[in-house]
């Protein structure tokens, strides 16, 4: 409680405390900087693109929409039974992303990846394989195109598109299920490019 007073104390003879009040006050709306839809869609965008092989939840599905804008990847390609735009339940957790990112469908993931790869992208599956290159031993080449294959919630990415990719990433866990929501691995597996690539730094 010490420190809760501390940082919450107005007392005006308290100069530095008073700075800490306020140093970490939160940002407003208009402070952020945001995009509006028509900016976001002609931006330099990460040579990125997501694919969801056979996604059942659609909050899952407006999830990764959602980061995807905020990572500003370039597109999301929705495959099999993955549910597409325009949804009530995607836009829950897309709050409009789904609006403002690129995206394609494809009625069988491994047509998608074929595309992928005869436009010159190395395809990754997230999977846990036995050859899999745990994340932070990855190093991606800065001047290649990438996609990342994110799989069912519960079979996770199909074998046949395991076998088709050209690499499996595997994001080490160290708990009792070894297993993520895929929402959670595509923010996770998108933050790390965004990073590697070190875009959008002055």
């Amino acid at each position: 409680m010490f420190f809760v007073e501390l940082l919450t104390c107005r007392n005006e003879n308290i100069v530095e405390n008073d700075y800490l009040c306020t140093m970490n006050e939160k940002l407003n709306v208009e402070e952020m900087g945001r995009m509006d839809v028509a900016a976001f869609k002609a931006s330099e965008k990460i040579p990125l693109i997501i694919v969801l092989d056979n996604v059942r939840s659609l909050y899952n599905v407006g999830s990764v929409f959602r980061t995807a804008d905020a990572f500003r990847i370039s597109e999301v390609w929705l495959c099999g039974i993955t549910a597409t735009p325009p949804n009530v339940e995607i836009h829950k957790t897309a709050l409009g992303a789904e609006d403002a990112v690129q995206w394609k469908y494809f009625d069988q993931t491994l047509r998608a990846v074929e595309q992928l790869k005869a436009e010159g992208c190395q395809v990754i599956s997230i999977e846990q394989c036995r050859n899999s290159v745990m994340l932070p031993d990855f190093e991606l080449d800065p001047n290649r195109r990438y996609a990342l294959v994110l799989g069912n919630e519960v079979k996770g990415v199909s074998q046949e598109v395991v076998d088709a990719s050209d690499l499996v990433i595997e994001i080490p866990q160290y708990g009792t299920k070894h297993s993520m929501n895929v929402s959670v691995t595509a923010g996770i597996m998108m933050w790390e490019m965004v990073r590697q690539w070190n875009y959008f730094k002055p």
